[in-house]
């Protein structure tokens, strides 16, 4: 596949990681690596699973913190690993519009929603976004490293890339999740998905 045919394509390998994650040589470990930017935000994740969604298998979140305004479609697959992924840049001329998009995904019906929250720690590369988060709901948390590829000349070069950043970072060796983060930390949710689908 081509950058083109890749546009609306993520391609990432996310990991849970368990207490005691050693977070301290982590920042180390990636900031040697010599990124282009790095930084600390916190954003509100609002996930919704709409007739169509269980239909086509895919979930609209609306996202709003300081940088980002987006409502994203992100497709539910088997792994992870690629998948579609479509934003729409809401932008932050309006403030936050969750009450307009909560009145608009409620008319495509809604079957499921969630919020949490993530506390990330990122660092940018020229081809690759290194992540470390604590993602949080009302009654979970769970804590997650991912390395998703920025730059997509072909899906194989995309995977090498992020291959290349496991390796440097330790990562290469553990196992990684398959399933979306709303499904690992929304039990409710996978058993909407299990109940829809039968």
């Amino acid at each position: 596949m081509s950058a083109e045919a890749l546009r609306f394509t993520e391609i990432e390998h996310k990991y849970v990681v368990a207490a005691p994650f050693d977070l301290p040589r982590f920042r180390t470990t990636v900031a040697a690596l010599g990124p282009i930017k790095a930084g600390t935000i916190q954003v509100r994740d609002r996930y919704y699973l709409t007739e169509g969604g269980e239909a086509r298998h895919f979930l609209v979140r609306h996202r709003y913190d300081e940088e980002l305004h987006h409502l994203t479609l992100k497709a539910l697959e088997a792994d992870t690993e690629v998948r579609v992924e479509v934003n729409l840049d809401l932008g932050h001329h309006a403030g936050d519009q969750e009450a307009q998009v909560e009145a608009f995904m409620t008319r495509l019906g809604v079957l499921w929603s969630g919020t949490l929250t993530k506390q990330l720690e990122v660092w940018h590369f020229p081809d690759c976004e290194v992540v470390y988060y604590e993602a949080s709901t009302a009654s979970t948390s769970v804590c997650c490293v991912e390395f998703e590829a920025t730059r997509k000349e072909s899906e194989a070069e995309a995977l090498a890339i992020v291959e290349r950043y496991e390796r440097a970072t330790g990562f290469a060796t553990a196992s990684r999740s398959r399933v979306s983060l709303p499904q690992i930390v929304f039990p409710d949710l996978t058993e909407t998905l299990a109940r829809v689908r039968r």
